[in-house]
C-alpha cells in the first residue's frame, strides 16, 4: 500500500532548496503546514521552527526533523567565470560529476553545471576531490563575476518522482522525515503532554539547531526523525551486513555514531509497533549522527529516541525510500505521541 499520503507535499519539500543556514524556503513551507494545526508557532534566532500543541500536563516532548540539505557555498569566481566551492555537509565526490545545480544569489537563482573532465583525457587513476569541484554557469567571465559573489549558496537541481514503489529525488535527507513530522502533527488532537514539533537547522554541519533547542525548550523527552542507511543493494552480499532494508518498515534506532538511544524509549516504540501491527525493523548505524544527540547532550540528561526512514543512495540526488516505510513512520510517530502520558518510566 505505497503512497497513501500527500505525495505533492513531499515533492514540494524535497524539491525546494535549503542548505545549512539558508533554510528560508523550507521554513516558509513548514510554517504554512503547521498553521492551524498547532497552538503556537515561533522561529528562533537560528531559524529553527517550533510548532507547539499544548497538552493537559506539564510534561513536554520534542519531536525533531532537520530542514537543511547538503550543499555548497561559493568561495571564488575565477578570471574565466568558473565558481569554486566550499562544502556545506558531507559530499561523496564520486556523485558530483556532471550534475546540474542551482546557484542562489541575493537577487536570483541561476542554473549551473558541475564540470567534468571528459574520459578521453583522464588518467586511469584520476580521482577528483570535493575541493576540485567547480561550476560552469555558461556565462562570460565578466557577467558571472557581476551576478555571483562569494558566499552565495549552491544546491543540487533534481525533481522528485515515483520509481515503482519507491520515491526518489534529492534531499530526502531529511525532508522525508520533516514530512512525516508534519503529517503526524496534523493527526494529533488533545494530547496528554505538550508536544513541540521542531524543524531544525544546520544538522548537516554539526546538529547545531537541535543543540540550541535542547537548551531553549529543555524537553522531558526528545525523539528525532532522520533517514538511515538502506544498504540492501548489490555489492553488500550478506543480509546480516544490512543496516536496514527498503520495504521492511520504519526503523527504530538503537544507536548511531552520535548516540545510544534510551533503552526504555526504544522498547516502548517496539512494543507499540507490535501492538499496532506497524511494520518495523531495528537500526544499528555504525557511523553518522542525528539530532537525537543534539537534544541529549545540550542541557542535562534526558531520555531520547529516534525513528528513521530507511533510504538508499544517501547524499546523492537519487535518494530513494519505500512508500510503505514512510507510511509506517507516520503511523508509529502518531501512535507514540497519542499514547504518551508523561508517566512512562524511561529511567535506567
Amino acid at each position: 500500500m505505497a503512497f497513501d499520503f500527500d505525495f505533492e507535499l513531499l515533492q514540494e519539500l524535497t524539491e525546494t532548496s535549503g542548505a545549512p543556514g539558508y533554510e528560508d524556503r523550507i521554513r516558509d513551507i513548514v510554517r504554512r503546514e503547521l498553521d492551524g494545526e498547532v497552538n503556537d508557532i515561533h522561529t528562533d534566532a537560528m531559524g529553527n521552527v517550533v510548532g507547539t500543541i499544548e497538552g493537559s500536563s506539564d510534561y513536554e516532548v520534542a519531536i525533531a526533523a532537520h530542514m537543511d540539505e547538503i550543499g555548497f557555498m561559493v568561495t571564488h569566481v575565477n578570471e574565466d567565470g568558473f565558481l569554486s566551492l566550499d562544502s556545506l555537509g558531507g559530499w561523496d565526490p564520486r556523485v558530483l560529476r556532471a550534475q546540474r545545480v542551482t546557484v542562489h544569489t541575493e537577487n536570483e537563482d541561476l542554473t549551473g553545471i558541475i564540470g567534468s573532465m571528459p574520459p578521453h583525457i583522464l588518467d586511469d587513476d584520476d580521482e577528483r576531490k570535493v575541493e576540485d569541484v567547480y561550476i560552469d554557469l555558461g556565462l562570460p567571465a565578466e557577467e558571472a563575476s557581476e551576478r555571483v559573489s562569494a558566499g552565495d549558496i549552491v544546491t543540487m537541481e533534481q525533481t522528485t518522482t515515483r520509481v515503482g514503489e519507491h520515491v526518489t529525488g534529492k534531499s530526502l535527507d531529511d525532508r522525508i522525515c520533516l514530512f512525516t513530522m508534519l503529517e503526524a502533527a496534523k493527526r494529533i488532537e488533545d494530547p496528554d503532554v505538550t508536544i513541540h514539533f521542531c524543524a531544525t537547522v544546520q544538522e548537516e554541519v554539526g546538529l547545531r539547531g537541535a543543540e540550541a533547542l535542547g537548551v531553549d525548550i529543555d524537553p522531558d523527552l526528545a525523539i528525532a526523525l532522520d533517514v538511515t542507511v538502506a544498504n540492501d543493494i548489490p555489492g553488500v552480499e550478506k543480509k546480516k551486513d544490512y543496516v536496514t532494508s527498503l520495504g521492511d518498515g520504519t526503523a527504530i534506532k538503537l544507536k548511531d555514531g552520535s548516540v545510544v538511544t534510551t533503552p526504555n524509549v526504544h522498547r516502548r516504540l517496539r512494543s507499540l509497533a507490535e501492538d499496532r501491527d506497524i511494520e518495523h525493523q531495528l537500526e544499528i548505524l555504525p557511523s553518522g549522527g542525528t539530532d537525537t544527540a543534539g537534544f541529549q547532550n545540550s542541557y542535562g540528561a534526558k531520555p531520547v529516541g529516534a525513528i528513521s526512514v530507511p533510504t538508499r543512495y544517501l547524499h546523492t540526488v537519487t535518494e530513494s525510500a519505500h512508500g510503505d516505510d514512510v507510511s509506517a513512520t507516520i503511523d508509529l510517530l502518531t501512535a507514540f505521541l497519542e499514547t504518551e502520558t508523561g508517566k512512562h518510566d524511561y529511567s535506567l
